[in-house]
């Protein structure tokens, strides 16, 4: 083993040098203080890269198109590679072969660099809107609007249809957005009785559960959407019925949520992304959707995720007041975004209990009791 190994002096050689002579080089770091640098040197020089499975690595080896990989830490998997390209040299040839190319040069980095930020640029939506819809709007009295709560019908909540509705006008709301998980009669149901009471609009929705990609809202529905499609399949069946695509708590990771990549292949087709969740565990999560709606000028939304009625409104829009799907996206360019504090704590120790001591099945209204608004969790109104 001393013949064939040999150690050589860091002051003596020189690393450009010695990576452009051999036929591999091996990259181990576990990640630390990786060294793309050597990585970018043998690729220039077509030498074999052996890297560890970390990002970086894995990007400047093109997942395995010019180099060879192994787990952090696994030195069997290692020596199997290096096995296998010492044994083949075909294989090592054309990885060899493909590294130059890969390497940019100043010309070729600029190139690259403008391409991403057009291709970015490109995704971001138009913020200028539908002006002849903002015309029909202005001048039209504001309301306030809960975009993202939940009735009995969903399997978490315990709330009555009549005592939300009641709430939620109680609450000064004008319009709300029932979205249940993956069940629409919950909103159907309480859009024909606010229909009856009079005094506020329900936007049937439904929160629906993608194969694998987290969840998405659809607003404007008159049909059920089955869970477990995938996210693309999902959003078409959205736009099937002219509804509108409503990411909820997109950086929350205790919720099931999409990941940065799939929210990134979906940009260009979600219309709202939801800013502000009262019931996310840290505000960085909706400082994080913040951004990004930002960054991309997605129509930032907002809304309780009530699952109990006194958390209604915690979160609220105001906005003109609309008619259908298009005149309320185009209403949300504008709105405002109106919080109210809420004890968090409270609110999920009502809705534990309401859920594990109550009735599964969805309740309906008992003839003659009239429902009540519940008065927990909302800030006490000055007298005047």
């Amino acid at each position: 083993l001393g013949e064939r190994v040999a150690v050589l002096d860091p002051r003596q050689v020189s690393a450009d040098g010695l990576i452009a002579a051999a036929d591999l080089v091996c990259v181990a770091t576990g990640g630390p203080k990786p060294a793309p640098w050597i990585v970018r040197q043998a690729l220039a020089s077509a030498t074999v890269p052996v890297v560890s499975q970390i990002p970086l690595y894995e990007e400047l080896t093109g997942d395995g198109e010019r180099g060879l990989q192994f787990p952090t830490g696994d030195f069997l998997t290692l020596a199997g590679q290096l096995e296998r390209l010492v044994a083949d040299p075909e294989l090592r040839e054309r990885l060899a072969a493909r590294g130059p190319a890969a390497v940019l040069d100043w010309p070729g980095f600029t190139d690259r660099l403008e391409w991403i930020y057009r291709d970015l640029v490109s995704r971001r939506h138009d913020s200028a809107g539908r002006v002849a819809v903002a015309r029909r709007l202005a001048g039209r009295e504001s309301i306030h609007v809960d975009l993202h709560m939940h009735t009995d019908h969903s399997p978490d909540c315990a709330t009555p249809i009549d005592v939300l509705l009641e709430t939620a006008k109680d609450r000064d709301l004008g319009a709300i957005a029932i979205t249940d998980h993956n069940v629409i009669s919950g909103a159907l149901e309480a859009r024909e009785q606010a229909r009856r009471i009079g005094g506020i609009e329900v936007i049937v929705g439904e929160e629906i559960k993608t194969a694998e990609q987290g969840e998405v809202i659809g607003l404007f529905l008159e049909e059920l959407i089955p869970r477990g499609m995938t996210m693309a399949e999902t959003i078409a069946a959205i736009r099937e019925q002219d509804g509108l695509v409503y990411v909820p708590h997109p950086f929350d990771r205790f919720h099931s949520v999409p990941d940065y990549e799939h929210l990134l292949s979906i940009v260009e087709q979600i219309d709202i992304l939801e800013v502000f969740n009262p019931r996310v565990a840290f505000s960085a999560f909706n400082e994080e959707a913040e951004r990004f709606a930002a960054k991309y000028r997605i129509v930032p939304g907002a809304g309780s995720d009530s699952h109990v009625a006194q958390g209604l409104g915690s979160v609220m829009i105001k906005l003109p007041r609309f008619e259908g799907p298009q005149e309320f996206l185009e209403a949300m360019r504008e709105a405002d975004i109106v919080r109210k504090h809420r004890n968090l704590v409270y609110v999920q120790a009502l809705k534990f209990v309401q859920t594990n001591t109550r009735p599964k099945a969805p309740r309906t209204a008992r003839p003659g009791r009239p429902a009540r608004p519940v008065r927990g969790g909302r800030i006490a109104r000055s007298k005047r």
